[in-house]
């Protein structure tokens, strides 16, 4: 699918893609007559792949969006239904389960911060995923580039937020470290330098629609998954070493593609108001690594060791599943075919 045939999402639009998120879309909107947590027992026994299941993919962004605010359709009011609270909880656990069953958990190093900092590099260099950032710097075409932009922006057009929801969870060291990222990541100060706000500019530029959720119905199940994880991650208190080692092997593995990126925005003739987001995050994110590898995830093991599981965990969720969005990308632009979703996949 082209992505200038791609519809865009009006304010009323909130497509389902099975009985599942059928199910949720009209509870959130407000209908009381839902069997939402039936249907969520249902979607797991049937599936065979959580990770990439369009219906629960989809039922799990709805959950969250309710709590970030990022959907204008969704009721204000359910944020705390506990109803669809208990549907999540269930879904998160199917979704945890599927993720520790197929993410290599890396060995663990010393609880110090040297060891954990080091073990983070040599994580993400042994990284074996493949290159997206490479494929758009000297291969991808016009239409692949936008494309590529309307799956970046489940994540991107609120960019960091997922992450700050560990802020509260943290303290001392740990906290001041993730306050230093993610002021950098909010414009410190200068709203028009947003890294979401630069990102925006660069869709606009880049000739799409920059509302969040505008192409929600055309981003593939793994694109969904990448932002359920971190959003996982993040709201849940006990997961608070996974967020941060996501934001670690994030931040380590972004320098370098965005480069890349920005050189192929370039090669395709895409001007400023598109290249600024990438060319923002080479400087910022060679920095951010540091601080997130030593000073955010380093300091946090030594305070807290029996969080370093999870902290390595979520460093090896990150490459894997962002690898398996990349890749889904790839194989349907080396077949020569769309990487979005068919406006009727089921």
């Amino acid at each position: 699918m082209s992505p200038s045939a791609v519809r865009t999402a009006t304010s009323a639009d909130l497509q389902d893609r099975g009985p599942l998120s059928a199910a949720l879309v009209r509870r959130l909107t407000g209908d009381e007559e839902s069997d939402h947590f039936a249907q969520a027992e249902a979607a797991i026994a049937r599936t065979d792949d959580v990770v990439r299941d369009d219906d629960i993919q989809l039922a799990l962004f709805l959950l969250f969006a309710s709590s970030y605010g990022a959907l204008p359709q969704i009721d204000p009011a359910r944020e705390w239904d506990p109803e669809l609270i208990a549907t999540r909880r269930l879904l998160e656990d199917a979704f945890e389960r599927a993720l520790r069953a197929s993410v290599p958990q890396p060995p663990l190093p010393e609880a110090t911060i040297d060891a954990v900092g080091r073990a983070l590099f040599a994580l993400a260099e042994a990284d074996t995923g493949p290159s997206l950032s490479r494929y758009l710097a000297k291969k991808a075409t016009t239409e692949q580039a936008r494309e590529f932009f309307i799956q970046r922006s489940i994540y991107t057009l609120h960019e960091a937020d997922p992450h700050s929801w560990a802020i509260p969870r943290l303290h001392g060291r740990a906290k001041a470290a993730l306050v230093e990222i993610q002021s950098d990541e909010y414009g410190g100060g200068r709203p028009d330098r947003v890294h979401a706000t630069i990102f925006a500019k660069a869709m606009r530029g880049a000739g799409l629609d920059d509302t969040y959720g505008a192409y929600l119905e055309h981003a593939p199940a793994i694109a969904l998954a990448s932002h359920n994880m971190m959003s996982m991650f993040g709201i849940n208190r006990r997961l608070v070493g996974a967020i941060v080692g996501h934001l670690a092997a994030f931040e380590i593995t972004s320098s370098i593609p965005n480069r890349l990126y920005g050189e192929g925005m370039r090669r395709l003739g895409f001007g400023d108001d598109v290249t600024d987001y990438f060319d923002e995050h080479v400087e910022a994110d060679a920095v951010h690594e540091q601080i997130a590898a030593r000073d955010l995830a380093g300091s946090l093991t030594e305070d807290r060791p029996e969080l370093l599981s999870d902290i390595m965990f979520g460093a090896s969720a990150c490459l894997t599943v962002d690898g398996w969005a990349a890749g889904h990308m790839l194989d349907a632009w080396e077949r020569g075919e769309s990487s979005l979703r068919t406006d009727d996949p089921r």
